[in-house]
C-alpha cells in the first residue's frame, strides 16, 4: 500500500481541499476553533477509505501531512490521530456511497435548537435543501462513542443534515463545496427558526407541501450541478 504520510503524492489535493474547508466553515461563522472536524471520501490506488481532520490541532497550523487517512474498518494509516468523531464519519461512508464529504461544525444557533433536543421543521420550504420534511435532531451520547454515531446514522436516515443533541450539527455532501455549503444552509434555517419561535410557534408546512417542494428541488434549474444552498 502506498504511503498516505507522503504529502507529495496525488492525495495532496484533497489533503489541502479538506483544511481549506474546516478553515472556511469557522470563516462563516458556523464554527470556532478546534471544534468541528470535516472529512472527503478517499478511493486511491486501489484503496477505499477517507481522509479527515486530526484531533487537536487547530486548522490555521494543521498541513497536508497531518490529515489522516482511514480505512472503511477504522484503521489510520500514519502517525497522526484522527478526530475523535472518526467513527461517524466511518460510519456514514460504509452506509451512503453517495457521501463523498462530511461537515461536522459547532454552529451557535444549531447548536442552541440542540440543546433543547429540538430539530428544525417544515417551517420554512428551504428545510427540504436537507433531503426531507425537517432536520432531526439524534438523541444524545457522549462525544465519540459508537453511540453517538449510531444515533447519527438513524437521524441522517433519508436526509443529509442532521442536528446532535447537546452537540452540533453533521452534513453530507457529494463533495467538500456541497457539504459545507449544506452546513450554512442548516445553520441559517437554525437561526431562522431560532428567531421565529422567539416570536411564537410558526405555521409549518404541510406533509403534502414539503413533499412537492422536494419534488421540485429535484428536477429546478441546473440540476446536474445544482449544490446544496442553491434557492428556487
Amino acid at each position: 500500500m502506498s504511503d498516505f504520510s507522503d504529502p507529495t503524492a496525488d492525495r495532496r489535493v484533497l489533503r489541502e481541499a479538506v483544511i481549506a474547508t474546516a478553515l472556511a466553515m469557522n470563516a462563516a461563522g458556523i464554527n470556532r476553533g478546534k471544534s468541528g472536524n470535516v472529512s472527503a471520501r478517499l478511493r486511491s490506488d486501489g484503496f477505499d477509505g477517507f481522509l479527515v481532520t486530526p484531533t487537536g490541532l487547530p486548522y490555521s497550523a494543521t498541513d497536508a501531512v497531518d490529515i489522516v487517512a482511514m480505512t472503511l474498518d477504522g484503521e489510520v494509516l500514519g502517525d497522526r490521530q484522527p478526530s475523535s468523531e472518526w467513527r461517524f464519519h466511518r460510519d456514514i461512508y460504509r452506509r451512503r456511497g453517495e457521501v463523498a464529504a462530511i461537515v461536522h461544525t459547532h454552529a451557535p444557533f444549531a447548536t442552541t435548537l440542540a440543546c433543547l433536543d429540538l430539530g428544525i421543521p417544515a417551517f420554512h420550504y428551504m428545510v427540504a435543501v436537507a433531503g426531507g420534511a425537517d432536520v432531526r435532531c439524534a438523541p444524545y451520547a457522549t462525544f465519540g462513542t459508537q453511540a453517538l454515531s449510531d444515533h447519527a446514522l438513524a437521524a441522517l436516515d433519508g436526509r443529509r443534515a442532521c442536528l446532535l443533541a447537546r452537540h452540533g450539527m453533521i452534513a453530507l455532501g457529494a463533495d467538500l463545496g456541497a457539504a459545507l455549503a449544506l452546513a450554512v444552509e442548516v445553520e441559517t434555517l437554525a437561526e431562522m427558526y431560532w428567531r421565529v419561535l422567539q416570536i411564537g410557534e410558526p405555521i409549518l408546512l404541510s406533509a403534502e407541501e414539503m413533499a412537492v417542494v422536494i419534488g421540485q428541488f429535484s428536477t429546478y434549474g441546473q440540476a446536474a450541478i445544482r449544490q446544496p444552498g442553491s434557492q428556487p
